[in-house]
C-alpha cells in the first residue's frame, strides 16, 4: 500500500509539472507575442523583453493559481497576500534573468530572439523551483489536496 501511495504521489507531481509546463507555454505566448510586437514597433530589445515578461507574469499567476497549484493556494487574508508577494518575487527573479540575458546577448551582437530563447529556458527552471518549493508549498492557511 505504501508503494502505491508513493507512486500516486509521484504521478501527481508529474501531472503538476505538466500543468505547469502548459501554463508556462500559455504565459510564454503572451510574453513572446508582446516582445515581438514591441520589437516590430521599434522598442529596444531589453525593455521589450521586460514588458513582454511582465505581461506573461500576470497570465502565469492566473493559470498557476487556478490550474497548477490550485490545491495549495492560500485561502485568504495575510497568507494569500504573502503567497501573491512570493509569486511576484519569483517572477521578478525570472524577469531579472530574462532581461539580463537578452540585454547581454543584444550587447554582444546576438539576435535578441535567440537570446530570448536562452532566457526562456533559464527563467523557466528558476521560477519552477521557486514556485514549487516555496510559493505553493503545502502549509498552514493553504488548501490541501
Amino acid at each position: 500500500m505504501t508503494q502505491l501511495i508513493g507512486k500516486m504521489t509521484g504521478r501527481l507531481g508529474d501531472l503538476r509539472f505538466v500543468r505547469y509546463l502548459l501554463a508556462s507555454v500559455g504565459a510564454l505566448a503572451v510574453d513572446v507575442g508582446a516582445f515581438l510586437a514591441l520589437l516590430a514597433a521599434g522598442i529596444a530589445a531589453a525593455p521589450a523583453s521586460a514588458i513582454g515578461y511582465s505581461l506573461g507574469i500576470l497570465a502565469h499567476w492566473l493559470m498557476s493559481s487556478r490550474a497548477v497549484f490550485h490545491d495549495h493556494v492560500a485561502e485568504s487574508g495575510i497568507a494569500r497576500t504573502r503567497q501573491k508577494a512570493l509569486f511576484v518575487i519569483s517572477a521578478l527573479v525570472g524577469l531579472a534573468l530574462t532581461t539580463a540575458i537578452v540585454g547581454a546577448g543584444d550587447w554582444a551582437g546576438i539576435d535578441p530572439r535567440l537570446a530570448k530563447l536562452a532566457a526562456i529556458g533559464v527563467s523557466f527552471l528558476a521560477t519552477w523551483l521557486i514556485r514549487a518549493r516555496i510559493v505553493f508549498r503545502a502549509g498552514p492557511g493553504r488548501k490541501e489536496a
